[in-house]
């Protein structure tokens, strides 16, 4: 038999373990997977917009490999510090993946980045994903009192937090967003949001299908300067761009069109390109505005300052410019690039494979692509593991981890306790007169999951 721990039971590893029990031929093949959440599909619950039904019924298809009869879910089981270190689960396990992902945001590094009102877009993420770490810091409510909201990046995560301020909390109610964040948001005062991008549009990382959604908010009138897009050389004639970028730019030109019927809503939502961030500008003890210099093309694809500013006025700041990789505890890590040092998925220790240990996700690869990206990420690992079976299997491994991870203080939550958990949101929703409305913290969650008995 081979036993063998996913560490994060996100799209990268839940594909690696659906890559092990497809391409595996090993008999008494057994996968847990591991959570130091109580709840699994890590991003896909946590980090995807709670109005992006389409992308969040992916936890369907990460589901069918959860029930899987050789894979077990094992949550609320803390990795490193305080819960299991990577050197007990080798002796738990012939083999160890770990797919923890980036769970850190990248900083601007400019004055004033650490004003009330000012934080990353992953605090505002968790806060309205319901994430129970939430409330340990981060975002605040009070900061949604601000008349204007500044969003730095031009990403995905920068289009999903813009919308979320943009639109009302009757668009929101169908969803599962925790009851406390739509009745903030009910109340939220922001009536202009500033979009902005160091660079030029061809340059934005964002998709056209969630651009396209800015324009069509009911509330919100989406306004973009012709003046910025005719710096971008590209802009003028799209023709020659990749389709993605093209269809981009094509959104945007329309946007900025002169002859644009201007709608007169509730909310103003500024698209902003060429500006870079210089200050964060403090007023009577929090964020104010921000001080931006005015960039122009380099003609290498890059940008360089023009010595000219401008300072957008502001009460919320959020950064969306990256995620990035943090250490864990045991693990050989390298800060350049914000992953585990690897070779075809295999964990270098001083240049050497380390026996058993493997990585996939974005701790293997960095934080880039999207999440169908796990899947050949997945495989490549999964293949290496594989190739080391036989010797992996001749290493003696201890008891049943379960037992080992309870005699360590912990409280697992098996699938079930999962279920209990979706069966309490459900309640949840229906007391509240909504659809299944998530627990946003950890007592919460642990009382659904395990109540009276253990998982």
């Amino acid at each position: 038999m081979l036993r063998i721990a996913v560490v994060g039971s996100g799209p990268s590893g839940v594909y690696t373990a659906q890559s092990l029990v497809t391409q595996s031929e090993v008999p008494g093949l057994r996968i847990d997977v591991l959570d130091r959440l109580p709840c699994p599909y890590g991003l896909v619950r946590y980090g995807v917009a709670p109005d992006h039904e389409k992308i969040k019924s992916l936890q369907n298809n990460l589901r069918t490999v959860l029930e899987d009869e050789r894979i077990n879910f094992l949550g609320h089981v803390e990795i490193g510090p305080g819960g299991v270190s990577p050197e007990r689960l080798l002796r738990l396990y012939h083999a160890v993946v770990y797919c923890v992902g980036a769970s850190a945001d990248r900083r601007l590094g400019i004055p004033g980045e650490d004003l009330p009102g000012s934080c990353s877009a992953t605090d505002f993420v968790s806060w309205y994903s319901a994430h129970p770490d939430a409330g340990a810091g981060g975002f605040s409510l009070e900061w949604l009192t601000a008349r204007s909201a500044v969003v730095i990046g031009a990403g995905n995560v920068a289009v999903d937090v813009a919308r979320i301020l943009s639109r009302g909390a009757d668009e929101l109610r169908p969803t599962d967003v925790p009851h406390a964040a739509l009745g903030a948001l009910a109340a939220s005062r922001v009536r202009e949001v500033h979009m902005v991008a160091r660079r030029g549009p061809s340059q934005a990382k964002f998709t056209t299908k969630e651009l396209r959604e800015l324009g069509s908010l009911p509330g919100a009138e989406a306004v973009v300067d012709a003046g910025e897009l005719a710096l971008d050389p590209a802009c003028s004639d799209p023709s020659g761009l990749p389709a993605a970028v093209r269809r981009n730019v094509e959104v945007l030109r329309g946007w900025a069109a002169p002859d644009r019927e201007p709608r007169a809503l509730e909310r103003t939502l500024r698209l902003r390109f060429f500006l870079r961030p210089v200050e964060i500008l403090e007023r009577d003890g929090r964020v104010g505005g921000v001080r931006f210099e005015h960039t122009a093309p380099d003609g290498s694809g890059g940008v360089r300052g023009t010595g000219t500013y401008e300072e957008i006025e502001a009460q919320l700041v959020l950064r969306a410019v990256g995620y990035l990789g943090v250490p864990l505890a045991g693990l050989p890590f390298d800060p350049a690039t914000g992953t585990v040092p690897h070779a075809a998925g295999r964990v270098l220790r001083d240049g050497v494979p380390s026996p058993g240990e493997y990585v996939a996700g974005w701790i293997k690869r960095g934080p880039t692509g999207v999440i169908g990206t796990n899947r050949p990420c997945a495989k490549e690992t999964v293949t290496s593991l594989l190739q080391d079976a036989d010797a992996l299997a001749r290493r003696p491994v201890e008891g049943e981890p379960v037992d080992a991870m309870r005699e360590s203080g912990l409280r697992p939550v098996r699938w079930r306790g999962w279920l209990d958990i979706e069966a309490a949101e459900a309640e949840l929703g229906r007391s509240l007169g909504r659809g299944p409305v998530k627990i946003a913290d950890w007592d919460g969650l642990l009382t659904a999951a395990l109540g009276a008995r253990e998982g």
